[in-house]
């Protein structure tokens, strides 16, 4: 039950957050906003690094350490380059795919072989995604052909490699919780210090302190959202990996599309019929999972 709740918290906490940084990718380089939040993240939480002492074998902290670069520096990297040329919900709504390969990736990796009642769960849940893309997002356009849509595919291309990213991240993670008795605080930790390591390295030591250019309220919003996307976001990550199979807790985890649907009224319109219909057969699926 720890792993669900998490998983669902995580998904309220991820959405929160990447309606705030969309906003920012306006005036400043996806780059910089992961590098920034990760930043301020890994202070918040530095602390944790003393509870560490020789409680890790090296090897381990090598894997967390690289999972924080592909999961984090990378895979977040391109996820905020989606948001700035995709939207909110349609980035959100494009990680139809990725509970089908994290399903995948356990099974092959760590032998996480799911029962078919949860591939059932599984494959409603990408299915009613992807519909949700079609009926809500205009991922299609109704006067063009998406494959003959160089542009558009172009754009798409980041949403991809983020998910591509974060599975690999978290089937890392997934491997040391399975491995070591390292509680999830000390694996965020682990993973932040990877990523902003590789972010610094990437941004030339050079480090955009954009943060101190923003008037009050946008500053206060953007603090609220690391803490609420990065530092509570990949702990309750963290949590759910710990917890439950990768398979089933990426599942569950990519929900957040669904609260996107009511978060971004504003910017795309009110839901359709066809979405409200297959946001209920996507809960259907995630009961199959859990139930």
């Amino acid at each position: 039950m720890i792993g669900i709740l998490s998983a669902i918290g995580a998904s309220l906490s991820w959405t929160y957050a990447c309606f705030i940084w969309r906003s920012q990718t306006n005036h400043n380089r996806p780059l910089d906003i992961n590098l920034i939040k990760n930043l301020f993240a890994f202070i918040f939480f530095c602390p944790v690094l003393f509870t560490l002492k020789d409680f890790i074998q090296f090897k381990f902290l090598i894997l967390l350490l690289l999972s924080g670069v592909i999961g984090i520096g990378i895979g977040d990297s391109f996820y905020l380059k989606s948001l700035k040329l995709i939207g909110t919900r349609k980035t959100l709504s494009i990680e139809a795919l990725s509970p089908i390969l994290a399903a995948f990736s356990g099974g092959i990796f760590i032998n996480e072989n799911l029962s078919i009642k949860s591939w059932i769960g599984i494959i409603i849940v990408s299915i009613s995604f992807i519909s949700i893309l079609k009926y809500k997002n205009n991922l299609l356009d109704e006067n063009s052909n998406f494959s003959n849509d160089y542009f558009s595919f172009r754009n798409y291309i980041f949403s991809f490699l983020s998910i591509f990213c974060a599975v690999v991240g978290a089937l890392i993670s997934r491997y040391v919780f399975l491995e070591t008795n390292l509680n999830p605080l000390q694996t965020t930790e682990l993973r932040l210090l990877g990523s902003l390591i590789f972010l610094i390295i990437i941004s030339r030591f050079k480090i955009n302190f954009f943060i101190k250019n923003l008037n009050s309220n946008e500053k206060n919003k953007f603090i609220i959202s690391i803490l609420l996307g990065t530092n509570i976001g990949i702990y309750l990550q963290q949590l759910v990996f710990q917890n439950l199979p990768l398979g089933i807790g990426w599942t569950i985890l990519s929900t957040s599309p669904i609260f996107s649907l009511f978060l971004a009224k504003r910017e795309e319109g009110e839901l359709s019929k066809e979405t409200i219909t297959f946001t209920i057969f996507l809960f259907f699926g995630i009961s199959l999972i859990i139930l």
